[in-house]
């Protein structure tokens, strides 16, 4: 490790469990990005989404379960 490098007030191990259960990251373009300042906008965002896609998608189901 590079001198320069200050572990000092570093907690061993704090991400670890987090790390172990897996992790899914996203990359965001610069222009969608801007308008996610945070992580949690991003998740509200996605689970708006969500509720769309399975909105539209219970009419198709049913649909198809009557043939």
């Amino acid at each position: 490790m590079l001198e320069e490098y200050d572990f000092t007030g570093g907690v061993r191990g704090k991400y670890a469990k987090r790390y172990a259960e897996g992790t899914n990251v996203v990359v965001i373009d610069p222009d969608v990005a801007k308008y996610f300042p945070d992580h949690e906008s991003v998740n509200e965002a996605l689970r708006s989404l969500t509720k769309i896609i399975k909105r539209q998608r219970k009419p198709e189901q049913r649909h198809g379960a009557e043939r």
